[in-house]
């Protein structure tokens, strides 16, 4: 036994297999009698083959895998058997039948055994796979029936439903539905020798074995097992065929006949009972002979076991019960009635059914009619009693809680007694007391107890009472007819008492003061159900329970109606019946008018209010003339009130016109009353009884009553409820009596809103519903009130709405009103057809939108205000859109918001906000114009005409839109443009935080078509001029985008909008609306027309996807026709020259390239000259081929013109005062001259380069003298566009093209080095300072920051001898240490603080100048320090450049404060190009020339370096502030999904280039990434010191990070440059091996040979670098120990490679080998930081020590001794 890992015995390979040991056991053993395992059943014939007995025949027919399957089966284990249950059940449904079939021998004992398992997912899988075998074998299983159909059957009775139904369907798969009974029929012996073994034989432990199943489960297995076989006894009587069932009357004997199964009636188990009663039900219906033999202890069982109230037994005992009473006659004479069943009885009913009332009391009739005369008598008492019990129960825990069962007893209750009642019809003292009996002691108190309770109002009680009253009517005669022939005096003598009774307890509850308001409110709800019960009957009818069908006696027939006793008449006479029969209703009106005549008492004499209610709910309904009558006759006749007048005709002989003028009136006068709804429904009772005239003189009465406005509404509300009341209200309604008092209340209300009135709130609240109400209620098309007070009204509450507008910004309070309003608008709007024909109706709408388009800031209204008044929009835009068909009337409400809207766009000055507002309003109204089924676009088209600016106006407001657009495409060359603004100051104003207006009107209009064009795509029902405005909407469109791309993106106003026109998508949908065609030629048409932004506009829509196609190529071609038609050169035909150049075929542009050259030549004559250069520039930049004799021309007039035409070259100009067309030409030039030098080089001879140069030069000082003029930004392009010719120049004489080289002067390229690149630099290096002294403020609009990007790459190409010796002024601090030459520290002092300067050209362009002269410093240092003696100090530490310092000291505060929330390891996001942003270039960049400036440097002084920065923590700064600003993952952005290698900020270099504008969001993150890593390259042991100083969670962070993105690459790198290293050693050689990151040194000197293996630990450098030996031969262990401790200590204490520690560690052993002793106190030869040798030495010991060494252990000691004798150290 045991687990799968233990040793096994010795000699047993194989594991052990029940199957293998059942097969050996055949084998060796042979035949072993009886050996047939645990049979199912005891049965004369084995179901199962035994399995020793010619196993192997049996398995060579079985296929293998059913085989195995079958012996899976067999296992324990729950899982294992589940499995291959499921996989049995799939192979049978796979495989062949002829491979099924050869399981059926060895199914059956599986079966038999499996399908009782313990486990419930087992049974169900085995009915699913057994499913499965049957569709499979059909009719091979009926050989193997026998054996399983006992089992089968069981599985079909299976407590687990889900299994249960699993054999079901595979029962029904097998045998058809009329095939079963003959199937069981078959098997039934067999079955039954099953389910009796199952019963009678079998206990838990024969069932299961003791030994292997625990004892709960084996109990469980009994229990389910004994109610399943009752349960398939059952089913078997069912289904077997009356014959057969005869023919087993003898086996059933035997099965019931024992003790043993009628024990099971008090089994523990509730299954186990209810299954066994259920089978007493069956052998009752289907085998009474049967039942008679064992009347006497069936009748025990089913009788004497009534008190069991389980849920799973009460409804099959309750069945058995009646099935006994009904089959066993003499029952009773078994069962001592009155000891044993009717005390359990009583007391089951006295507890309501023990919550099982549902399934209980509906056999309590059934079961009384069945009683015998002996168990009954005396009638009195047993009747007394069980109705008392009964009636009791309703007091019962559950009864209370549950209506349901509540209503099964109520239901119980009239039912038993209407039977009781038809049993005592006969004359006799005796019938007389039990019917007194059933009416006062029950039904009465029943009732009383009803009034009371209002859960038991709301059962059936009442209607079930009304309709017995109904059926006794009828037997009395009262309805017609002769009645009933038994007695028809005994049902009118009931009726007697009864209603005198009833009227006696209803007003017991009445009279009284103190009347209880529930049981007053009960009173009405008898009464009207008794007057109505049809109207209930529908609500009630769904909660009668069925009563049971069973066949009553022949007395119980004899005294029943024709209809065939009790059950027929309860459920079919409240159908067939009338509401209330006439003399009914007398006795109901009587006991009605006596309750009213005390209610008026009450009212009259105590002002009761609670019977005030319940008179109104009388007379709602009893609203006849004699109740009216009754109750004038009990007021005596008084005359009406003075105070209350009546009307001046009117019918005083009307009862119910009396009293509604001498009671109602005067009470509804009264003040506080707080049930006025009762009494306008007395109003309306008693006009039931009045003339439509006198209807309408009495409620206009009531309206000049000034009575409170809720009950007005209420009285409205009444008239309006039912087409009769309206009808007869009508006059009234319309009247001006009515509208006038409505009118008033509007304005009534309109003045409290402004806090011109305090009426209390719940009032105002009656009153706008009132107000809403009659606006709102419409008949057949007309208003519930006259039409003009409805239009007085509506144009009451505009004029309040429209005071919002201006009342509302400086006053408050008006929230509650504008509410009121518009939910009144609202109701209208959508409520009433044709409301908007109304023009106070239109006006309100326009209000309303008006209000809602507003800037929300300047309304004050909350967003609750807002939403009711968007509300109102919408509702009010659906009503005209439905109704006012295809006509705009120009009065009309979407004239007057078009021209509103567009007013506000052209006149208004609109935020962002107001801008989304105004938008919002107006894509409102167009989504409803658009969503409307019943539409076109003919009223869209009509309000999108109004709402477009026309042309006039578009030109306004695009002129009006700031130039400053102009600057970024003119500097970047994409633009030739010329200003007509002379003045500076266009270019120092910034945009105001409002829009333009020609921004507004394009994102409206776009916003809106947009709309619409998602709403409705057809748009070929549009006509032609909304095509028209469309085309010319989408192509102001673009240019409001190409303005804003055009513009500064650090606006905020312009950012803003950018992002709203990006959010709602517009520039990329909109211009698909128009065919390509057309809205090519409109911007063609511009452009050439205006030239500017249209040019950039054109250019933008050309590179979209759906216009650069090859067709449309052809197409703007056809637009210029003729290449001459760009002459004259006009700046705006120039512009989209530039733009359609690249689509122009080679052969037009060498016909434009051609008239331009013949311009340029021929300069005398022609005026444009500026013009044709350009255009031969644009068509040269597009590779236009040109003659080199042409070129030579063209360079030929320049020269001359520096002969004849000086000023064109502008030389030594004050550029400030010469204009933008003059600036422009010489622009021109330069950009000719760099074109030839970088595309024609070989054109250029002697002179031409001397012209050249000297021109380059002498624009270059004119530059440097107009720093101060730099602001206009056509002075910025001359700047510009001359360090772009030096770039070429200097890009050309750095490496010359092969072809020009031969062609070029001789002493050319000596001319540029000795003379040029010294004039240019000198002049060039200046204007950073100069430009950063002049224009102070980055962020000022004048900025030239253009200049310095050109600038910077110019000075990118300096020489470092320039920068050496460069020419700025002596720029020296006081008190700063160095040892640099004067050039070189003024250079640092100089450049070094604009490394802060918030501009990146310049931040990036002082670094990369700094960067070629960081190499040099060190060796100044050396200098320096090679004059100090080492007694000068210990351990001395030296300070990187001070300048460079200074910068890095003032950025780390800053960057502290900035990163003081960000924790170690999240990444803090920076926006590009903030100050923020300059700030950390600055940091990262000064850093990155640190770390340049100290990898430069010597070992001995970059350990002084690195001892500063210890003491200064400048460096662990930098490594917090790093891990800050790195990515969590910073993989290098643009990379695909599916990249295998992942590229990462360690692994790409940055390219830090001056004038890049793509990817500067990625710029900051990949710079901290590789300044992190130079650092932990460069200061590796000073790193791994900071990371083993921080807390758990930094470091634990910073590993984590390094170890998965940086030490790879480092170990990677340190590896390759091993490998790649140069540096040779004697007497070693050094090795390495990048797989398992190790490096081999050995070292061999005559017979000593040593070999040590450095291994890189995962987290490098921050781990430990490991040294380990691999062999030695000729050195001590003791020596060998401590060179391998100072290798460790150099590679883990140095910051320097591995290659770097090796030669240091070398040096040290090669001095020793050379006799040099070790210094006694580091036991080193080479000091490890300043690697000096051990000079001083002791007097007396004469051992020699580094002086480092001796200050540490004078210092840490407080001793002068030498370390070795302890003598005092000289």
């Amino acid at each position: 036994m045991g687990g799968k890992n233990k040793q096994r015995t010795k000699g047993n390979v194989r594991p052990s297999s029940s199957g293998r040991a059942a097969e050996l056991l055949a084998r060796e053993g042979g035949v072993v009698p009886g050996f047939v395992g645990f049979g199912s059943v005891v049965t004369p014939e084995l179901g199962y083959v035994p399995a020793v007995h010619g196993a192997e025949e049996i398995d060579v027919l079985v296929d293998a895998d059913f085989r195995l399957v079958l012996r899976k089966m067999s296992k324990r284990d729950t899982v294992t058997k589940l499995k291959a249950i499921q996989e049995f059940g799939s192979m049978c449904q796979e495989r062949d039948a002829e491979e099924v079939k050869g399981v059926l021998p060895y199914w059956p004992r599986i079966y038999c055994k499996i399908s009782v398992d313990h486990d419930r997912r087992v049974r169900e899988a085995t009915q699913q796979a057994f499913e499965q075998l049957v569709l499979k074998v059909r009719r091979s299983l009926a050989p193997f029936l026998k054996s399983l159909m006992g089992h089968w059957l069981m599985a079909q009775c299976d407590t687990y439903v889900p299994a249960a139904g699993a054999a079901c369907l595979a029962f029904a798969a097998a045998f058809p539905p009329n095939k079963q009974p003959e199937a069981l029929s078959f098997c039934r012996d067999e079955i039954l020798n099953v389910l009796q073994d199952t019963l009678l034989k079998e206990t838990a432990d024969t069932l299961s074995d003791p030994q292997c199943v625990p004892e709960e489960e084996r109990e469980t297995k009994f229990i389910r097992m004994v109610t399943s076989s009752l349960l398939g006894v059952k089913k078997l009587l069912h289904l077997l065929p009356d014959s057969d069932r005869d023919v087993l009357e003898d086996r059933l004997t035997q099965l019931i006949s024992p003790a043993k199964f009628w024990k099971y009636s008090k089994h523990k188990t509730p299954q186990v009972r209810g299954a066994l009663f259920e089978v007493v039900s069956a052998l009752c219906q289907y085998t009474p002979g049967l039942v008679h033999k064992e009347a006497a202890r069936a009748s025990s069982a089913v009788l004497l076991g009534i008190d069991d109230t389980d849920p799973v037994v009460l409804p099959p005992l309750w069945e058995a019960v009646l099935h006994v009473v009904t089959t066993i006659p003499d029952c009773w004479t078994h069962v001592n009635a009155r000891k044993g069943f009717l005390p359990k009885l009583w007391a089951l009913l006295r507890e309501g059914g023990g919550g099982m009332a549902k399934a209980l009391h509906p056999n309590l009739m059934p079961l009384v009619s069945k009683l015998p005369q002996q168990v009954t008598e005396p009638a009195l008492d047993f009747y007394t009693t069980f109705f008392t019990s009964l009636i009791q129960g309703l007091v019962a825990e559950r009864a209370v809680t549950s209506p349901t069962e509540s209503a099964a007893i109520v239901t119980a209750v009239v039912e038993c007694m209407r039977f009781s009642v038809l049993q005592h019809t006969e004359e006799g003292e005796e019938q007389r007391k039990i019917q007194r009996m059933l009416i006062s002691q029950q039904l009465l108190p029943l009732l009383e107890s009803a009034v009371r309770k209002p859960s038991l109002q709301n059962g059936p009680l009442f209607l079930l009472v009304t309709e017995m009253l109904i059926s006794w009517e009828k037997r009395a005669g009262l309805h017609g007819g002769d009645g009933s022939q038994d007695g028809p005096d005994v049902f009118k003598t009931l009726l007697g008492d009864f209603w005198e009774g009833l009227g006696l307890l209803l007003v017991g509850f009445v009279d009284t003061e103190e009347a209880d308001e529930k049981a007053l409110e009960g009173v009405a709800t008898l009464l009207q159900v008794m007057r109505y019960p049809d109207k209930v009957t529908g609500r009630k009818q769904g909660n009668k329970k069925k009563s049971v069908k069973i066949c009553f006696s022949e007395d119980a027939e004899r005294n029943g109606t024709e209809g065939g006793g009790p059950d027929t008449t309860l459920e079919g006479e409240p159908q067939q019946e009338k509401a209330v029969g006439s003399l009914e209703s007398e006795r109901l009106e009587e006991v009605v008018c006596q309750l009213a005549q005390l209610c008026l008492v009450y009212v009259n004499e105590k002002q009761s209010e609670r019977h005030l209610v319940l008179l109104a709910l009388l007379l709602r309904s009893f609203h006849t003339p004699r109740v009216f009558t009754m109750l004038m006759e009990s007021e005596g006749g008084e005359q009406p009130s003075a105070q209350q007048p009546s009307p001046p005709v009117v019918d005083l002989k009307n009862a119910a016109m009396r009293f509604l003028l001498e009671r109602v009136v005067g009470w509804l006068s009264e003040d506080g009353r707080s049930h006025s709804h009762h009494l306008v429904d007395m109003i309306f009772s008693s006009l039931h009884c009045c003339s439509p005239q006198e209807t309408t003189r009495i409620l206009n009465h009531i309206t000049t009553m000034n009575l409170p406005w809720g009950i007005l509404l209420h009285v409205i509300q009444k008239a309006n409820a039912g087409p009769e009341t309206l009808k007869s209200c009508r006059d009234w309604l319309k009247g001006s009596v009515l509208g006038e008092r409505l009118l008033g209340l509007a304005e009534e209300l309109c003045n409290a809103g402004r806090g011109h009135s305090t009426s209390s709130s719940n009032e105002n609240t009656h009153s706008w519903t009132l107000i809403s109400l009659v606006l709102s209620q419409h008949h057949n098309n007309e208003p519930l009130i006259g039409e003009v007070y409805l239009e007085k009204i509506l144009e009451k509450l505009h004029a309040t709405l429209s005071e919002t507008k201006v009342r509302s910004s400086h006053e408050g309070g008006m929230g509650p009103l504008i509410c009121f309003i518009c939910d009144v608008a609202s109701t209208f709007y959508s409520s009433v057809t044709d409301c908007l024909l109304l023009a106070s109706a239109e006006e309100l709408l326009l209000t309303a939108f008006q209000i809602t388009a507003q800037d929300h800031s300047n309304t004050h209204l909350s967003a609750s205000e807002l939403s009711k008044l968007r509300g109102v929009c919408v509702a009010g835009v659906q009503a005209l859109v439905q109704h006012s068909g295809d006509q705009l009337r120009e009065s009309g409400f979407l004239c007057s918001a078009a021209v509103w809207a567009k007013r506000q766009l052209l006149t208004a000055s609109l935020d962002v906000k107001s801008l989304q507002v105004l938008v919002s309003a107006v894509q409102s109204v167009v989504e409803t114009l658009t969503t409307s089924p019943s539409q076109d676009l003919t009223l869209l088209t009509h309000f999108l005409s109004l709402l477009t600016p026309s042309q006039p106006e578009w030109t306004r407001i695009r002129q009006a839109l700031p130039p400053q657009w102009m600057k970024s495409p003119l500097l970047s060359g994409r633009l030739r443009v010329t200003c007509d603004y002379p003045s500076i100051d266009v270019w120092k104003s910034t945009l105001s935080s409002r829009l333009p207006a020609h921004l507004c009107a394009c994102a409206l209009l776009g916003k809106v078509i947009q709309t619409a064009a998602v709403s409705r795509t057809d748009q070929q029902r549009a006509d032609r001029s909304l095509y028209s405005e469309l085309k010319c909407t989408v192509s102001e469109l673009l240019y409001a985008v190409q303005w804003c791309v055009e513009m500064d993106v650090g606006l905020a106003t312009v950012s803003q909008y950018n992002s709203l026109l990006t959010d709602w998508g517009l520039s990329g949908s909109l211009p698909g609306l128009v065919p390509v065609q057309d809205l090519l030629e409109t911007l063609y048409t511009r452009s050439v027309a205006e030239g500017g932004l249209w040019s950039l506009c054109l250019e933008r829509f050309l590179q979209t996807d759906t216009v650069a196609t090859g067709a449309t190529s052809n197409a703007i071609r056809k637009l210029y026709g003729d290449p001459g038609s760009w002459f004259p050169a006009s700046r705006a035909k120039l512009s989209t020259f530039q733009v359609l150049c690249p689509f122009m075929t080679r052969e037009e542009r060498r016909s434009v390239s051609s008239l331009a050259t013949t311009g340029v030549i021929n300069w005398q004559d022609n005026d444009d000259v500026c013009g044709c250069l350009a255009l031969l520039l644009c068509c040269l930049q597009e590779h236009s081929p040109v003659q080199v004799e042409v070129l030579q021309a063209v360079l030929a007039s320049m020269m001359e013109w520096r002969n004849s035409r000086e000023d064109w070259f502008l030389f030594s100009s004050d550029l400030s005062k010469v204009s933008a067309e003059q600036l422009i030409l010489t622009v021109e030039m330069m950009r000719f001259l760099s074109w030839l030098v970088t595309s024609s080089p070989s054109v250029l001879g002697g002179s031409q380069w001397d012209f050249l140069l000297c021109c380059m030069l002498a624009w270059l000082e004119t530059a440097c003298e107009n720093v101060s003029g730099l602001g206009n930004p056509w002075v910025q392009l001359f700047v510009c566009e001359n360090a772009t010719l030096i770039v070429a120049l200097s890009r050309f004489f750095s490496s010359p093209p092969a072809a020009a080289a031969d062609t070029l002067p001789a002493e050319l390229t000596a001319e540029w080095t000795d003379f040029f690149i010294e004039g240019i630099y000198s002049l060039l290096l200046h204007l950073p300072v100069k430009i950063t002294e002049a224009f102070a403020e980055p962020d000022d609009p004048l900025f030239p920051l253009a200049v310095l990007r050109s600038v910077g790459v110019a000075l990118t190409y300096i020489p470092v001898q320039q920068l050496q010796k460069n020419s700025l002024p002596p720029y020296l601090i006081a008190d700063q240490k160095t040892n640099l030459p004067t050039a070189l520290q003024t250079l640092l002092n100089t450049l070094c603080p604009l490394l802060l300067f918030k501009a990146r050209p310049l931040q990036i362009t002082v670094y990369l100048l700094l960067e070629k002269v960081m190499g040099q410093l060190p060796e100044c240092d050396g200098e320096g320090e090679s004059s100090k003696t080492e007694d000068d100090a210990e351990e001395p530490s030296l300070s990187p450049p001070e300048s460079l310092m200074a910068v890095l000291s003032a950025c780390e505060d800053l960057c502290e404060s900035v990163l003081a929330g960000v924790q170690v390891g999240e990444f803090a996001v920076v926006q590009p190009l903030s100050v923020e942003y300059s700030c950390f270039l600055g940091y990262l960049l000064s850093w990155k020339l640190l770390l340049s400036f100290f990898k430069a440097s010597p070992s001995h002084l970059r350990v002084q370096y690195s001892l500063y920065l210890k003491r200064s923590h400048s460096l662990h700064k930098l490594l917090i502030h790093l891990f800050k600003m790195m990515p969590e993952n910073p993989v290098y952005p643009g990379q695909s999904a599916d990249t295998k290698d992942t590229k990462t900020f360690f692994i790409e270099s940055l390219s830090l280039d001056v004038d890049k504008t793509a990817g500067v969001e990625w710029e900051l993150p990949h710079l901290a990434c590789g300044v992190y890593y130079s650092a932990v390259q460069d200061l590796p042991a000073m790193v791994r010191l900071w990371w083993n100083s921080q807390e758990k969670r930094v470091s634990a962070a910073v590993e984590r990070f390094t170890t998965r993105h940086v030490s790879p690459v480092l170990s990677a790198q340190e590896i390759t440059s091993v490998h790649a290293s140069t540096q040779t050693f004697d007497s070693m050689t050094v090795k390495a091996r990048s797989a398992a990151r190790e490096v081999i040194a050995t070292y061999s000197v005559d017979d000593i040979f040593m070999e040590l293996v450095i291994q890189l630990p995962q987290n490098h450098p921050l781990g430990s670098i490991t040294v380990e030996s691999a062999r030695r031969v000729g050195v001590a262990v003791q020596q060998w120990r401590n060179w391998m401790l100072q290798l460790s200590t150099y590679l883990t204490h140095q910051n320097g490679s591995i290659m770097e520690g090796l030669a240091l560690w070398k040096n040290n052993v090669d001095k020793r080998f050379e006799g040099v002793e070790d210094c006694m106190i580091c036991f080193s030869v080479i000091h490890g930081s300043n690697y000096s040798l051990p000079k001083k030495a002791c007097r007396t010991c004469k051992k020699k020590f580094h002086s480092a060494c001796l200050y540490k252990w004078f210092t840490s000691s407080n001793k002068s001794t030498c370390p070795l004798c302890r003598e005092t150290f000289f």
